[in-house]
């Protein structure tokens, strides 16, 4: 690339896209969106990892947080999309 633009102005703060939560956001020409609110991914609480693959909290998770986590990687990858940060 001989002459990109870039979106920062080597500034030694950094550079923020939207200059708050309400400013919307487009990459690769998809319609831009807000910021989605935190509450549209709970943090997912974990119980202690256990040594055997028969019980009901295997790896370290119960059923219920399993399904957690697996809704909360369905809804960042939804919003990646949405957001245009890649294709389904």
């Amino acid at each position: 690339m001989s002459n990109p633009q870039y979106l920062d102005d080597a500034r030694t703060d950094g550079a923020i896209l939207g200059q708050t939560s309400a400013a919307k956001v487009g990459f690769w020409g998809v319609t831009p969106v807000v910021q989605p609110a935190a509450s549209a991914f709970p943090a997912v609480a974990t119980t202690a990892a256990i040594s055997s693959s028969t019980s009901a909290t295997c790896f370290g998770f119960t059923s219920a947080q399993a399904t957690a986590l697996i809704t909360l990687a369905n809804g960042l990858r939804a919003m990646g999309v949405t957001a245009g940060n890649w294709s389904t």
